[in-house]
């Protein structure tokens, strides 16, 4: 196999591949290629090697010994050659292999192992020749190819000062969306009226990514980073010495629920690491990374106890970090453990490094738990820290840094080898080679510059959701509020209020919920109060009444589901399913044979009942199978004397058993009619039907099991007590009300009673339950519309600051042409993809979308005749 860097020459049999170096060729540099130069000085050994995008050369090579020549390294720039070193180079790769091995390195994560190899391949397939090695060189020279090239893209490459003068934060993408005061908002935005100053809110993410580990392979004095803090990283030589000093402090756990953000900070895998990951704030709308918002942790998201409160080190130091470049009258901040972290934040900041201080005293700060993990939390933290429930924040869902680990996460196995400079720096390189900090911070330009380019796109999909949901839940709203009094609307309007000023919860039942653990609960503290008073109705010290009947009625409850999945074997099942079915057969059968024994106990009628059931079945039949054994509970001894007490412990616990099974009656409901909803909506093909297809059918199963638990729980309460109280289920009763009613809005057609008794309460009317569900219902479609009303407000607003957008001039205008052709090519940049974007939201009449004059020609484009401009943007 022969490589496109050489030639073919006919040796009378065949063609075979020969090198131009061999064919006598010499690349001349200094002149151009008509001019002769009469003093070449040829290179060390006259071997030069260059790595270019078709594979690995060995050239030869004479530099340009005049007395006007420029010294080596510079001649090979003029040709576009990077030299792996600025003193006697021997090696150099071409800048279209580094500018493709760069967007490789973004889009598919290739290392420069991998890729160097390739090229080396490529070269020569058969290994017969052999390849120069020169990888370390590559590595060197992709390191610094990079690092300069993110330099020139923060505009520091006509710098007076120079690379040195590179302020924090200075090489950072900034996200064009979010509120930058004196480059996107409005004059006076600060005074802005209360109605409208959350349009200009800032909206941040906390996360951290476990998968990005870094082993204690190097040091900072062995391998140190270049950028000290100018990038998405922040300043690592005072993170490290703060969090050094608060080391060793002992941690206090979380009063939620157990986080192992939180709890396990201090016993996660940390053995041989030097950073357990990376913790990030993000702008939680837009999904860039902040400026100075990237930070290692130790020990997960470590915190620690302190004299005055407790102190989220890692966290707390990546979110002051990153907000002290902005200034905001309202912050919404989103983390996992937001309800835990939030505690005495501001308390902690005074405790912290001056420079880290904020102005807090005339901003509203909300907290928020991400949309996806809210779930885990205790029912207060769902109400009180819920994007759905709290007005001025949209359909922002607090998720950004999740989207964007994935392509991170890709980088993870090159980056963990890395010494902490390199890792810091530049791409997925393997080694600890390199002197450059932040590895990262390269891919995390790359990502906010994607974002960049891409909020065209984004913001006009989001805005046309928007608008069409907006109608949507409007229109669902105006139609609940049709079948409700106006006196309630009102009354429930300034409830609302009420509780989005204080966080008083509306959208809970106000009827107190009835479970069956709880009654259980409930039974086993009236024992125990009786044995106090030294009443004593047990006859066994292990096994209660209570007990003896919660333990029948479970028991029944695994006969259904035994039954259930014999009904549903397939006609030949596999050995795996029969070996399943036997076991599950076996252990109700000796779970059946323990309690009976106590069950003789209490009720001794039921030795004869057995007896009597034996002698009338045949022979074959002897054998009852587990599922079939009658279980003689009091309900089904309607004929016969039995205990008052074991009666009324069975009508408690019947009583509960049904209230859950419409409980999880209704959730199923839900469920099933999300899901067909979804699948409807979202998704196309055979194969993937059936898999929404058998997931509905597993709800439909779940949803029997519970109509079947309420009927047999309703059979037992007729036969316990004459005074029914509760109704019949039949087949029509099931049917769904609330958020996924298909086909109808919420609360046009009849309520099902099954919505209406659910909680247990007797001490409401009717009337009563009927008003607190629609209330219930009527919260969640106000919240709903209220949220879409806000997400169109906030987009036509991120709009606007991205096209009032303002050029500045520079302080001192100087007549370098190189500023002045960079100032110009990245303002045409910035009006190409502003004329872009406008073509994409004309459907949007309310946007007024305007340019400074100053810098705009007659084609709208920037004009010849302005000042020069810096901006700090991707190119």
């Amino acid at each position: 196999m022969h490589s496109a860097n050489t030639a073919q020459e006919w040796n009378g049999s065949f063609f075979q591949c020969i090198k131009l170096k061999t064919l006598g060729l010499y690349i001349q540099l200094g002149h151009t290629p008509s001019d002769r130069c009469f003093n070449p000085c040829p290179s060390k050994a006259n071997n030069f090697v260059v790595i270019d995008i078709n594979g690995i050369h060995e050239v030869a090579l004479d530099f340009c010994g005049c007395n006007t020549a420029q010294v080596h390294y510079k001649q090979l720039l003029q040709v576009q050659w990077y030299p792996a070193t600025m003193t006697d180079p021997q090696t150099a790769a071409t800048f279209n292999v580094l500018e493709h091995f760069h967007l490789l390195s973004y889009e598919s994560k290739i290392s420069a192992y991998e890729f160097f190899h390739g090229l080396a391949r490529h070269t020569d397939n058969t290994r017969l020749s052999p390849i120069r090695d020169r990888y370390s060189a590559f590595m060197w020279m992709v390191h610094e190819w990079w690092n300069l090239r993110q330099l020139r893209c923060g505009g520091r490459g006509h710098d007076p000062g120079g690379i040195a003068e590179t302020k924090a934060s200075e090489l950072v993408v900034l996200c064009p969306a979010c509120p930058h005061p004196g480059k996107n908002l409005p004059s006076n935005w600060e005074h802005s009226p209360p109605g409208t100053r959350w349009l200009y809110a800032l909206f941040i993410t906390i996360d951290a990514n476990f998968h990005l580990k870094w082993k204690a392979v190097s040091s900072d004095q062995m391998d140190p980073g270049l950028n000290a803090g100018w990038a998405y990283f922040m300043e690592e030589r005072t993170y490290k010495s703060y969090l050094s000093e608060q080391a060793g402090e002992r941690q206090e756990c979380s009063t939620c629920v157990s986080h192992n953000a939180v709890n396990m900070a201090d016993t996660k895998s940390s053995r041989g690491l030097a950073a357990t990951g990376i913790g990030t704030v993000d702008c939680a709308r837009h999904e860039f990374k902040l400026p100075n918002g990237v930070g290692d942790l130790q020990k997960g998201e470590r915190y620690v106890f302190c004299i005055f409160s407790i102190q989220y080190l890692n966290m707390d130091y990546l979110v002051f970090s990153a907000l002290v470049g902005f200034t905001v009258t309202m912050l919404n901040i989103s983390y996992n453990i937001a309800c835990q972290w939030s505690k005495k934040l501001w308390n902690r900041m005074d405790h912290m490094l001056t420079h880290l201080h904020i102005p807090h005293d005339n901003m509203l700060v909300q907290y928020f738990v991400p949309k996806f993990h809210i779930a885990a939390h205790i029912a207060a933290c769902q109400v009180n820290f819920s994007w759905n429930l709290t007005k001025w924040v949209g359909r922002t869902d607090g998720e950004a840094p999740e989207r964007g680990w994935a392509n991170a996460n890709r980088i993870a196995s090159s980056t963990k080898e890395m010494g902490p400079g390199t890792r810091h720096d530049m791409g997925p390189l393997q080694g600890t080679f390199g002197n450059f900090r932040h590895t990262l911070d390269d891919h995390f330009g790359d990502w906010n510059w994607k974002k960049t380019t891409t909020l065209g796109r984004t913001l006009k999909r989001k805005m046309e959701e928007a608008t069409k949901w907006e109608r949507e839940h409007c229109a669902a709203l105006c139609n609940l509020e049709a079948t409700v009094q106006p006196a309630l609307l009102e009354e429930w309007e300034l409830e609302v209020q009420t509780w989005e000023e204080d966080n008083t919860c509306q959208i809970e039942s106000k009827v107190a919920p009835i479970t069956q653990a709880a009654v259980r609960l409930q039974l086993t503290e009236s024992e125990a109060q009786d044995l106090q008073a030294g009443i004593n109705h047990s006859l066994d010290i292990d096994v209660s009444p209570s007990v003896l009947i919660s333990g029948g009625i479970e028991l029944e409850d695994m006969q259904q589901r035994l039954k259930h999945n014999i009904a549903n074997l397939s006609l030949h099942p596999t050995d795996k399913q029969r070996e399943a079915i036997i076991h599950r057969t076996s252990a109700l059968q000796r779970r059946i044979n323990a309690w009976t024994c106590y069950q003789q106990l209490y009720m001794p009628v039921v030795s004869m009942l057995h007896s009597l059931a034996d002698m009338s079945v045949s022979a074959p039949q002897a054998a009852l199978r587990p599922q079939d054994f009658p279980l003689y509970l009091p309900s089904a001894l309607n004929y016969l004397n039995c205990d008052r007490h074991l009666m009324e412990y069975e009508w408690e616990l019947q009583w509960a058993q049904a209230h859950d099974a419409l409980n999880k009656l209704c959730s199923h409901l839900h469920l099933r009619s999300h899901m067909y909803k979804f699948k409807d909506k979202h998704l196309r093909g055979q194969a993937a039907s059936t898999r929404a297809q058998n997931l509905i059918a597993s709800v439909k199963v779940k949803k029997d099991a519970a109509v079947d638990k309420y009927k047999c729980a309703h059979q037992a309460l007729e036969s316990l007590s004459s005074q029914e109280r509760l109704r019949p289920l039949r087949h029509e009763d099931a049917q769904p009300m609330g958020d996924f009613a298909a086909g109808h809005s919420q609360n046009t057609g009849t309520i099902s009673w099954i919505w209406l008794v659910s909680d247990g309460d007797t001490s409401h009317s009717e009337k009563e339950r009927v008003q607190d569900c629609v209330r219930i219902e009527w919260c969640k479609a106000r919240a709903r519309a209220a949220r879409w009303f806000e997400e169109v407000e906030l987009l036509a607003e991120e709009m606007r600051q991205q096209e009032h957008a303002v050029l500045c001039p520079l302080e001192k205008i100087t007549q370098q042409e190189g500023l002045r052709a960079y100032a110009y090519h990245q303002a045409t940049l910035r009006f190409a993809m502003r004329n872009s974007f406008q073509a994409r939201w004309n459907f949007i009449p309310q946007l007024n979308l305007v340019v400074s004059e100053s810098v705009v020609d007659d084609d709208g484009g920037p004009s010849i005749d302005a000042p020069p401009v810096v901006i700090e943007f991707e190119e």
